[in-house]
């Protein structure tokens, strides 16, 4: 009991890629990770599904730093890189990958992964979404966060791993997290459930955590993330309807927020219903449009309430 399974898949890692599986502001969920694993003398990676333009991308991906070109109002992986810089942890690279389907970003990731020689990939999500196997009350929104498990499926890496952050906020596109359990439940008797864990609200990772959290917030301003707004609240021991700009209440903010479950990316990746129908995606209205198809075509699980 004194192990996490998660932890116990990367102990041999030494080149980690921890990427955010939704667009923008989701790679910053896993900083803490990143942090930690920096801390424990791997080198470690970050990268990003960028919502903006990015400049230099011929390989699919380009390394973005304080002074990359870009829009001045909202450039997520600039401000991250930005903000790494300051703390003097440069040596943590943060790379962007465009809004494309599965196809090439599948191959953005091969040749990424071939260039850092990594032993590991951890896909991190910022909300519950990516738990999701299509058949649930409502998906949240799935697009980008498929579009990634799919393209880091078919990346022959060592190690792969799902990290999600931020348990009950994804309430707010309507996710049902009775059904979120269900489904963790379900990847624990296939194996795949990799254990849950908190970020201690007063360690090193979790202050300089919502140090980067509150930079963003100043250097985005009126587009910060509502995401880790919250989760930054709940690394302060703050609770219930708690007012942030971000967010128009009421709120339920609460110590689940911070905490990761992990699980093994293709354990994760058998347990969906459509991942099969978007492989083969070129862009990533083509990915919506194979979701919604397959949501036409099932009837949902009904929505289950918390019995507590």
């Amino acid at each position: 009991m004194n192990r996490i399974p998660f932890f116990d898949r990367l102990r041999d890692a030494r080149r980690i890629l921890i990427a955010g599986a939704g667009g923008g502001f989701d790679v910053y969920g896993g900083l803490p990770l990143a942090l930690a694993l920096h801390a424990d003398g791997r080198e470690v990676h970050l990268g990003s599904l960028s919502l903006v333009n990015v400049y230099g991308l011929g390989d699919g991906f380009a390394r973005i730093t304080p002074t990359s070109e870009g829009p001045s109002d909202y450039f997520p992986e600039r401000t991250l890189a930005t903000w790494l810089t300051s703390k003097s942890l440069s040596s943590i690279s943060v790379y962007a990958f465009p809004r494309t389907g599965v196809r090439p970003l599948r191959a953005a990731y091969r040749r990424l992964a071939k260039k850092l020689r990594l032993d590991a990939i951890v896909l991190v999500d910022g909300g519950t979404d990516i738990l999701l196997r299509g058949d649930e009350a409502a998906l949240g929104t799935p697009v980008e966060d498929a579009t990634s498990l799919a393209a880091v499926l078919g990346t022959p890496v060592p190690v792969r791993l799902v990290a999600s952050i931020g348990f009950g906020i994804d309430a707010y596109h309507g996710v049902n997290h009775a059904q979120v359990l269900e489904n963790i439940a379900a990847l624990d008797r296939a194996g795949a459930y990799l254990g849950t864990f908190s970020v201690p609200s007063h360690s090193r990772e979790a202050t300089l955590y919502r140090d980067a959290v509150a930079h963003a917030r100043a250097a985005t301003p009126g587009r910060a993330s509502i995401v880790h707004a919250q989760i930054a609240a709940a690394l302060s021991g703050l609770a219930g309807d708690v007012p942030l700009p971000e967010v128009a209440g009421p709120l339920f903010v609460n110590p689940l927020m911070a905490m990761y479950v992990t699980a093994d990316l293709p354990g994760l990746a058998a347990q969906s219903l459509y991942l099969p129908r978007i492989r083969h995606t070129d862009d990533m209205l083509q990915v919506s449009h194979e979701i919604n198809r397959f949501r036409d075509e099932i009837e949902p699980r009904p929505r289950v309430p918390f019995p507590h």
